[in-house]
């Protein structure tokens, strides 16, 4: 089987003057299965190049995007926090018209997902009206919550000591300070309901913590969602190309590879 790579300039419908890069992995003969995903922050789609490529050689086309002010893969500038935190999700849909130009025929089921901050803007995206009529599912790799009352790693002297070179991968408006809480704040305030989400996370993935994917799947299912879970022993927070497998055996057992 043969798959090409299409390189694609995201605009954020217009917000961009320095386009956020994509890559779509298209086999030969696709499969009725599109799948979209993204990067946690200060990464890159590179992280999650494993799971385009687990999908596409089983028909999948699949496109990986990053997001805007992530300067391990583009160099665009996000201006506004507050306008990335109500408009961020947004790119799932752009990234759907772009991979859907691709394809012959039009995809009849969706993988929409991501890792940790990327899991996050997926889990937003599932209730975009351009998704409304398609059977699709919501995979979140590396999501969690946090206990009230334990201090978070992100919290930590330590952890906030690592972040000093980090942050300078990001657009201004994305440092730490402001993205780790509205993540919190984010995931405790979720209104999708009545989706299908399965989320994948290691029993060694510090960031998430002992029984966090149990916490959010908890809360998400009390919104009227059907979740399901995976825990691998091994799937530390900073490894998420490990996922590949687990990701591709979860769809395999749902039917939805070929």
């Amino acid at each position: 089987m043969d798959i090409k790579i299409h390189k694609i300039n995201l605009t954020w419908s217009g917000r961009l003057l320095t386009p956020t890069n994509a890559l779509l992995l298209l086999p030969d003969k696709p499969s009725k299965t599109l799948a979209l995903l993204c990067h946690g922050y200060t990464s890159s789609k590179f992280s999650i190049l494993s799971w385009a490529s687990r999908l596409a050689e089983e028909k999948v086309p699949t496109l990986i995007f990053d997001i805007p002010g992530h300067y391990l893969g583009n160099f665009s500038e996000v201006e506004s926090f507050d306008e990335f935190k109500t408009s961020a999700h947004e790119l799932f849909s752009e990234a759907f018209e772009a991979a859907s130009s691709h394809l012959a025929s039009p995809a009849s089921r969706l993988i929409i997902g991501g890792h940790s901050l990327g899991g996050l803007l997926a889990l937003k995206a599932m209730d975009e009206a351009i998704f409304s009529s398609i059977d699709k599912i919501a995979l979140g790799v590396g999501l969690g919550l946090a206990p009230k009352d334990v201090v978070h790693i992100f919290d930590t002297p330590f952890y906030k000591s690592t972040l000093k070179l980090r942050e300078q991968l990001v657009s201004k408006e994305l440092k730490p300070d402001n993205v780790f809480p509205w993540i919190k704040d984010e995931k405790e305030s979720l209104t999708l309901t009545r989706q299908r989400i399965h989320l994948i996370t290691g029993e060694d993935d510090v960031v998430v913590g002992e029984d966090g994917m149990e916490r959010f799947a908890t809360y998400l299912e009390s919104l009227g969602n059907i979740v399901s879970m995976e825990k691998p022993k091994k799937l530390a927070h900073h490894v998420p190309e490990n996922a590949a497998p687990h990701i591709k055996k979860f769809f395999k057992d749902e039917g939805w590879l070929e």
